[in-house]
């Protein structure tokens, strides 16, 4: 019985053998072969392993670091605030220790933190307003651990609304703090 089984294995294990050299290409560079293998190792990564970054054991630190920085540019979630405040809420904090741990797996990101305010208030306050939104979230992910010279904040103020209605509703949605990857 463990003979036959022992037999079945090397068996297949020969076939596996020649149909991965069988399947294999042949790039025309070497840089071709690295560029086709680092591909190949990312598509074959289960969805949600992490990537480690060791290259005696095949695995590509640049591709790792680039699967980082997409990581993070697609899983910054944006902040509210309420009505004429620029304190963090509890929920606000909640998602900046979330956008905190995307910010340190990829450490060459860069971000612009964008404070945005309703349309309610002159220019001039909401601009500053919107201003200590974005330094206040820029000061919390500091705490985090994210080096502070790769944030810079901007305000909008009233001018970018996500809704421009005129309601409660438009202005909830409106107070917020957005992040976007620098490229």
């Amino acid at each position: 019985m463990l003979k036959s089984t022992i037999a079945r294995l090397a068996v297949m294990l020969f076939v596996l053998t020649l149909l991965a050299a069988g399947c294999a290409k042949k790039p025309a560079t070497e840089e071709a072969a690295v560029t086709e293998q680092s591909t190949q190792m990312e598509q074959q990564q289960p969805a949600g392993v992490e990537e480690q970054a060791v290259t005696d054991t095949g695995y590509d630190a640049a591709a790792v670091a680039r699967k980082a920085e997409r990581d993070a540019a697609k899983g910054l979630e944006p902040i509210h605030f309420d009505f004429d405040q620029y304190v963090l809420t509890e929920t606000a904090k909640s998602t900046l220790v979330n956008n905190a741990g995307l910010l340190r797996a990829a450490p060459a990101v860069k971000i612009l933190i964008e404070g945005h305010c309703d349309e309610r208030g002159s220019d001039e306050y909401n601009l500053a307003l919107g201003e200590k939104r974005a330094l206040a979230t820029k000061n919390y992910l500091v705490s985090l651990g994210v080096v502070v010279e790769r944030m810079s904040t901007i305000s909008y103020g009233e001018e970018m609304p996500i809704d421009p209605a005129h309601n409660k509703a438009a202005w909830t949605k409106n107070r917020r703090a957005n992040f976007k990857v620098k490229r």
